[in-house]
């Protein structure tokens, strides 16, 4: 009887379909934004550009006026983002390292959004969003770290504060969006920070959450979990 459920559930995992194309598009999508905004980041820390657009120069000046504390957020960022393909990828299901380093470095980028949120630029709606959906990064990953033993749950876990560190991501379109139309809306940076922020978090949150409960993301969550994690 055991064997044969044992079948059955192997014959359903061998059935599981992969993650949707769009899932994985917009994963790959906030993964390329991601690393492109901190490395942007970082040569305009740097190297300030001497012919940016108002709204722009203001916002580089914004970041520089605290640089030593915005990198040492969007560095461990930058790490952590490039350390979640591994996450995903069955080839490393099984390995120790990536994990070792993603709870560390979670934990610093966490620690180091709430420093941030002292300097918003969107103040108390920005910094309303930062502090709901940083504390909910943490609170996954550290739901991730006591699962740790438990593959599927692990991964579960994981995948809410990838879906959560990865909406920033995710603000950088609404942003564009914003500073697009400003000239119609009159709008400023200070006025639709806040708004961006709460849009794109948002909308990684709600969609990981809707395709975690939906019959393809347990399936495919269980079928990469078959590999057991390496303690």
């Amino acid at each position: 009887m055991a064997t044969s459920e044992a079948q059955t559930s192997n014959a359903v995992l061998a059935k599981a379909r992969p993650a949707p194309r769009w899932l994985r598009t917009g994963f790959w999508f906030c993964i390329v934004i991601a690393v492109a905004v901190v490395l942007r980041r970082v040569v305009a820390i740097a190297h300030p550009p001497q012919s940016a657009p108002p709204q722009l120069a203001q916002l580089d000046a914004a970041f520089a006026s605290h640089g030593a504390l915005t990198l040492a957020h969007i560095i461990p960022a930058l790490v952590f983002v490039l350390l979640i393909p591994f996450l995903y990828t069955r080839r490393f299901a099984g390995a120790a390292w990536p994990k070792r380093l993603l709870f560390p470095l979670g934990l610093i980028v966490g620690v180091t959004a709430y420093a941030m949120s002292r300097y918003s630029i969107g103040g108390w709606v920005e910094r309303s969003a930062v502090l709901f959906f940083n504390t909910l990064f943490l609170f996954s990953l550290l739901r991730a770290w006591s699962l740790r033993h438990d593959a599927a749950l692990y991964l579960r876990w994981m995948t809410r504060a990838v879906a959560v560190l990865l909406g920033i991501a995710t603000t950088r379109p609404v942003m564009g969006i914003f500073f697009a139309t400003s000239r119609a809306t009159h709008l400023s940076p200070h006025q639709f920070f806040g708004i961006a922020f709460w849009i794109g978090f948002s909308i990684n949150t709600v969609v990981i959450e809707l395709w975690l409960r939906s019959r393809t993301g347990k399936s495919q969550i269980e079928r990469m979990a078959e590999v057991p994690l390496a303690q």
